[in-house]
């Protein structure tokens, strides 16, 4: 194995990427060695080159959470993965698993969490250094490329929905229908739901609506909270906002039924007004929702190994990493891109 590897690297925060040779990573006691095969992109990585949130990554460092590959190297006491499992390293790279968010399977919040492609070194690179405890298991129907969205925007959604409370035959709202929100939609009508997608883009309603939503609502054309009212009775009982936007967040609060759920996974910078009025009378619950727990990965996969959730993927060289983050930035991403590290 050589012993140096190539790696998209945040140098500056703000600053394009930098494609550049970087140290192969070798597995201590209790680490594993992954070689990337496809690596998704996320809304999040750049949030992470831009340092937007309170907490930031401490540069030079290695973007990347939705990374798929084999395990090529164990470290001394690893038992539980093997060399040749094919694994993802995903957003939460690791927690204390002793405090008690980790006892009551809260792992996510857990003090000690790291993050991959954040605290951590992540997947825009040809191998990454993991922890073997909370790395995702692929199942054998899912290619490397077709899990690496799951990992995170499949997860996040999966879990969003679950949290929102809705049960089968009530009403969802989807927030934004494009990377998360597609999959949000496929998850939801998998779960026995009616599903509402809202976005600003007709071109993403029209693709929620091949995905089986069941309502589309474009937000730039009136009143998104009265349309959704009138066509479902009173609003959903559930709404999931991804959108990364605040007018979609005040917008979802609005849209969410008495006595409903409003999750946020969306993370856009800033702050949003909430309504206390409508949300004390209405008895509405404004909850976060942060990524999803390790069984939450192995549900979520399993529905898009039985083929009920499936990605809609553009695939791209790690040389195209900063034009595809600049896409994202305008919002110009269809659903998902993943790296593909084979076909490079």
């Amino acid at each position: 194995m050589a012993s140096t590897m190539q790696a998209a690297v945040v140098e500056t925060f703000g600053q394009p990427l930098v494609l550049r040779e970087w140290d192969m990573p070798t597995p201590g006691p209790g680490q594993i060695v992954v070689k990337t095969e496809a690596c998704g992109v996320c809304h999040t990585d750049l949030h992470a080159a831009n340092g937007d949130w309170p907490v930031k990554p401490t540069p030079p460092f290695i973007p990347g959470h939705e990374a798929i590959g084999p395990v090529v190297a164990v470290g001394a006491g690893v038992t539980i993965v093997k060399e040749g499992d094919r694994v993802g390293v995903p957003w939460l790279y690791s927690a204390c698993g002793r405090c008690e968010y980790c006892l009551k399977a809260q792992e996510t919040v857990c003090a000690k969490a790291q993050f991959g492609g954040y605290t951590k070194n992540g997947g825009f690179a040809e191998y990454i250094l993991a922890d073997p405890n909370y790395v995702a298991h692929i199942p054998d129907g899912l290619s490397s490329i077709e899990a690496a969205p799951l990992v995170c925007a499949g997860i996040t959604t999966y879990k969003g929905i679950k949290e929102t409370g809705a049960r089968p035959g009530e009403w969802i709202a989807v927030s934004g229908a494009g990377g998360l929100g597609h999959l949000a939609i496929q998850y939801a009508k998998a779960m026995g739901l009616s599903v509402a997608a809202i976005d600003i883009d007709d071109t993403k309603l029209e693709h929620a609506k091949r995905l089986g939503a069941d309502l589309a609502i474009n937000a730039k054309e009136g009143d998104p909270a009265e349309a959704l009212k009138k066509a479902t009775g009173g609003g959903a009982h559930g709404v999931l906002i991804t959108a990364p936007s605040l007018p979609a967040f005040k917008q979802g609060v609005a849209m969410t039924r008495k006595r409903g759920t409003c999750v946020l996974v969306g993370l856009p910078p800033g702050e949003f007004p909430v309504p206390l009025f409508d949300v004390v009378v209405d008895c509405i619950t404004i909850r976060g929702s942060f990524v999803g727990t390790r069984q939450d990965m192995a549900e979520a996969l399993a529905f898009a190994a039985e083929g009920k959730v499936k990605a809609n993927i553009e695939l791209q060289p790690l040389s195209a990493i900063n034009e595809v983050l600049s896409r994202l930035q305008r919002g110009d991403v269809a659903a998902r891109v993943v790296l593909d590290f084979a076909g490079k």
